[in-house]
């Protein structure tokens, strides 16, 4: 099944930005041969760790992921902002390796020697609350290190860069960890740090000024400890992108040289963007459209592709059939179980216990990223496997959240529509009937107010037509999250009865 909900190609030679309209955030991207590999942060949601692959860095499809699960105590319940953050891809001695920070656990690995088979599981290389964004480095005398950040929220401090040296094969640390650069004073919140080397020099691409306002750094000396000058190579100038933020450097296969990063988009996530890069004689690069008079450029809207290649311009997959197993957009939001799913020309959600009675501690929710500014979304709900106390249904989660479902009572069926509230994410019922049908086909429309806001509009469908169902809904990210599409089932009097909501076809369409 195809979806052209998005189209960053635009069959002419050129592609716009961002490439992905959807929230892959902290994106990290290496070529091995004529192939581009992307991963992303995936925090508390699994499997986690993407793995997108383009031929030309503008089409990118996803066709698998790195972790199945969090092997860590506590992530059986969804823990929201925690988790798999900011990871660094590298390909080095015959494998692919990603290194990822756990911002209360400490810096991880793991590799393959096929990015899209299965991935060995994580070696812990250095634990430690706050160590974050970790990047690998093989330097040429065969000593190898990781370079990384620190989070302010578990270590009580920011703006620095740190290194350690770790063992040759890469799966733990033999040293201290001490600071590269200080970024207090022209820098601050410095982070993201990626690492290469290039005509004898070590350069470190860092993101600072702060995900909203700043600008893309570049450190670089001639010794992988420092000391290191720094260099600002990309504003906001006038464009439309803020931040820009966080990212990596990639040379194509014809020679040029690119930098794919983010831009926070409210609701919508982290969306990522393409530039151009040159480098200049004196040795920094310039990223995007440069500036006259400024070492510095600014985002571009609209570029040449990096190469012209002969494949058909793709949208990421939205829509599933639900015919023999799960589309890899969906992920759920905690540790999930065998317990959790079934998929036989149809999606079973067991109606499992929820925490608290509320959605928002369900890991077995299963949710899919917003992949583009503007859309329908339908499925079918067959209800009548659900058993008193339990309902199922179709929601739009983020830092606030609605939801249409069927519930069941001792009185019978109801149809409700339910927002939460505040940060406790306590929910309210908005609007309530009793059933028309156990089996109904539901729908959201969302359709921008701005450029980082949006309404979603729930129906129902009755006798052929579509009913509008509660009140337009206005969804905004959580933390570092975007807005995501969710389907569940859940039991809200903690006990497990048994039943089930039975989903049928999911279909994502221009609005």
């Amino acid at each position: 099944m195809t979806d052209e909900l998005y189209l960053p190609d635009q069959g002419d030679g050129s592609y716009r930005n961002p490439v992905l309209c959807c929230d892959y955030s902290d994106p990290d991207v290496i070529r091995v041969g004529d192939t581009y590999y992307m991963t992303a942060s995936s925090f508390n949601y699994v499997p986690g760790l993407p793995i997108l692959t383009s031929a030309d860095l503008v089409n990118w499809r996803l066709v698998n992921y790195a972790l199945p699960n969090i092997p860590e105590p506590g992530y059986e319940i969804p823990r929201h902002a925690c988790g798999v953050w900011a990871p660094a891809i590298r390909w080095h001695d015959g494998f692919f390796y990603i290194y990822y920070g756990m911002p209360d656990e400490g810096i991880y690995m793991v590799r393959a020697a096929d990015a899209c088979g299965q991935w060995d599981a994580p070696k812990l290389v250095r634990a430690g609350k706050g160590l974050i964004d970790p990047c690998p480095f093989w330097d040429d005398d065969g000593r190898a290190y990781v370079i990384h950040a620190y989070a302010n929220s578990r270590i009580g401090f920011k703006s620095r860069i740190g290194i350690f040296p770790m063992s040759a094969d890469g799966t733990h640390a033999i040293g201290e960890d001490k600071f590269l650069f200080d970024g207090t004073a022209n820098h601050p919140t410095i982070e993201g740090p990626k690492v290469y080397k290039r005509d004898g020099w070590y350069y470190i691409f860092a993101p600072a000024g702060g995900v909203a306002t700043g600008w893309q750094t570049v450190l670089r000396s001639r010794r992988i400890d420092g000391e290191y000058e720094d260099h600002i190579v990309l504003r906001r100038g006038n464009s439309r992108v803020n931040g820009p933020h966080q990212g990596a450097w990639v040379t194509a296969a014809d020679g040029s040289d690119w930098f794919i990063h983010f831009q926070s988009r409210g609701l919508y996530g982290r969306v990522t963007h393409l530039q151009p890069m040159a480098w200049q004689a004196d040795g920094w690069p310039i990223i995007g459209e440069p500036v006259a008079g400024e070492t510095y450029g600014t985002p571009v809207e609209t570029w040449r592709k990096p190469s012209q290649t002969h494949q058909p311009p793709l949208s990421l997959q939205c829509s599933d059939d639900f015919a023999d197993s799960l589309g890899l957009q969906w992920q759920f939001m905690g540790n999930w179980r065998a317990d959790f799913y079934a998929v036989d020309g149809g999606l079973t959600l067991a109606a499992l216990p929820a925490p608290n009675g509320i959605l928002w501690n369900c890991p077995h929710v299963l949710t899919q990223k917003i992949a583009a500014p503007d859309f329908t979304a339908e499925v079918t709900l067959d209800a009548r496997a659900l058993q008193i106390g339990e309902q199922a249904g179709f929601g739009l989660i983020g830092g606030q959240y609605a939801y249409i479902a069927l519930r069941r009572t001792a009185a019978g069926m109801r149809l409700v529509f339910v927002q939460s509230d505040g940060e406790a994410h306590q929910e309210r019922v908005c609007e309530e009937i009793d059933a028309p049908a156990e089996q109904l086909a539901l729908r959201m429309v969302l359709q921008p107010t701005g450029d980082d806001t949006a309404r979603a509009a729930f129906a129902y469908q009755h006798q052929g037509d579509w009913r509008r169902f509660g009140e337009p809904f206005s969804p905004a990210r959580h933390t570092w999250v975007g807005a995501r599409m969710a389907l569940f089932a859940m039991s809200l009097d903690g006990e497990n009865h048994g039943g089930a909501g039975k989903f049928g076809p999911f279909r994502v369409t221009k609005a």
